[in-house]
């Protein structure tokens, strides 16, 4: 299925949850934020939200810094 990833056009497996994208990208879910078509994605949803064919996503990394 075809999604856009951060503005981007990307092809990605059937029946994938955001946290299975996320791992396939290894990023740890407790360090970024998930935007769904526009509406932000707790945490604890990863698991159990499954994504789309035409959906947007856009994920946002936490970084450290002084």
């Amino acid at each position: 299925m075809i999604v856009k990833l951060n503005g981007k056009e990307a092809e990605l497996a059937e029946n994938i949850t955001i946290l299975k994208l996320l791992e396939s990208k290894n990023l740890t879910p407790d360090t970024v934020v998930v935007e769904l078509n526009m509406e932000i994605i707790p945490a604890e949803n990863y698991g159990s939200t499954q994504i789309n064919d035409g959906d947007h996503l856009e994920i946002l990394r936490f970084v450290g810094g002084g």
